[in-house]
């Protein structure tokens, strides 16, 4: 029998007509979406115009999405999204360091430089000495870890963001560790930043009282054979900005210590271990 649609039973209705021989994982999602988007709907009591603000909201998005930006990644950044998919698909054992969003100014390619190098190559911000070491759930050195490295520099903008302004490959380097497990290069200090806020996102942000400002932070890859790749970053523990990220990018085991050098050429020390979870 034709079950025609309904308020009371909107979803059951809209879920009926999903075909039998769909993926079982499309039908799952679907089916959730659907309960789940009809209850929200009844549960706010959603009137006409709230509903076109919302189409015209979602349109301005894709709208202002282009190579260089995506608007949609934002918005799923900023109400939470991101970080919930990334903490569901990367449970790790206490001790392993956690993950958190890659962000959207990561570049593949990035030099291969040498243990202990310098990564900033325009010469500006507080230089800032990282180390650290790349270690098993046993505390064991892990040989032969590439770890990818990039930051803002000191004005809060990445090299892509800024082509022709800063050298190309800006505050980003690769260093693989040797047998001891130990990992350093020179950067700067990084500084918080605001992300995009000239579009629907950051109309949206305003809305809510909320400000675009993401901490200071660096970001980290840290892969090697056998084990699960970690992505994360390490956050300045002083920045004002720690508990309000406008990504929810922080967790408290990744805030790290930056301290003062007590070095003629390096103003600032900041030390972190990445411990690997076994794949």
């Amino acid at each position: 029998m034709t079950q025609f649609f309904n308020e009371a039973n909107s979803v059951e209705a809209v879920n009926a007509r999903i075909g039998a021989d769909v993926s079982p994982r499309l039908k799952e999602v679907m089916s959730s979406l659907v309960a789940h988007l009809h209850a929200f709907v009844k549960d706010v009591q959603l009137t006409q115009p709230e509903w076109e603000f919302a189409i015209d909201f979602l349109t301005r998005t894709g709208q202002i999405c282009s190579e260089e930006r995506q608007e949609f990644i934002l918005l799923s950044d900023t109400l939470g999204v991101s970080m919930l998919v990334d903490a569901l698909n990367n449970r790790r054992p206490p001790a392993a360091t956690e993950n958190t969003v890659m962000g959207p100014f990561f570049v593949a390619g990035a030099p291969q430089r040498e243990m202990g190098a310098t990564i900033s190559l325009d010469g500006n911000g507080e230089s800032c000495r990282f180390e650290g070491r790349v270690l098993d759930l046993e505390g064991r050195p892990v040989s032969g870890a590439r770890i990818n490295v990039w930051s803002d520099n000191a004005d809060g903008f990445y090299d892509v963001q800024q082509p022709g302004v800063q050298p190309k490959w800006n505050n980003r380097g690769v260093f693989s560790t040797g047998a001891d497990g130990r990992y350093s290069f020179t950067g700067i200090k990084p500084v918080s930043y605001p992300i995009p806020h000239d579009g629907p996102v950051g109309t949206m942000l305003t809305a809510l009282g909320r400000g675009p400002y993401r901490p200071a932070h660096m970001h980290f890859i840290v892969e090697a054979a056998g084990f699960q790749t970690i992505v994360t970053h390490t956050f300045v523990g002083d920045d004002a900005y720690l508990g309000c990220d406008a990504v929810f990018g922080v967790k408290d085991s990744l805030v790290a210590p930056f301290e003062p050098a007590g070095d003629a050429n390096t103003a600032w020390r900041s030390r972190f271990d990445f411990v690997l979870t076994p794949v």
